[in-house]
């Protein structure tokens, strides 16, 4: 069983991964909250990873300071506050259902006013 657990620990994180990278490059994809996934799900299955993602010289930081004190960079928090500031206006002015066009953004307002209530790393 523990083989299985561990299994699907790398999975998740390979998984975490990609989608980190495909958010470089779509703007609109968050890519370092997919890293601090990544990161979380290789520290149970797969330390190696789980290292070299918390020494990246770029996302690395940002893995441990999430880690320490689950804070977040105010530059971070700005990017994803324009990011979902624009999907919600795409989203608003699509031909989609109303309750879609309406419900998303207001989920992304809680999920803003959430990010700029964590600490500042």
């Amino acid at each position: 069983m523990r083989a299985m657990a561990v299994l699907v620990w790398r999975v998740l994180a390979v998984l975490c991964i990609a989608l980190g990278v495909i958010g470089i490059l779509i703007p609109v994809l968050p890519t370092v909250p997919f890293l601090i996934a990544a990161a979380g799900a290789a520290s149970r299955g797969w330390p190696w990873l789980d290292d070299r993602l918390v020494s990246h010289p770029v996302y690395g930081p940002v893995i441990l300071h999430w880690r320490e004190r689950r804070a977040i960079p105010r530059r971070a928090k700005w990017f994803a506050t324009f990011g979902m500031a624009f999907s919600g206006t795409l989203l608003w002015w699509s031909p989609l259902p109303l309750w879609l066009r309406v419900g998303v953004p207001v989920i992304l307002l809680v999920v803003a006013a959430w990010i700029w209530h964590r600490p500042e790393a």
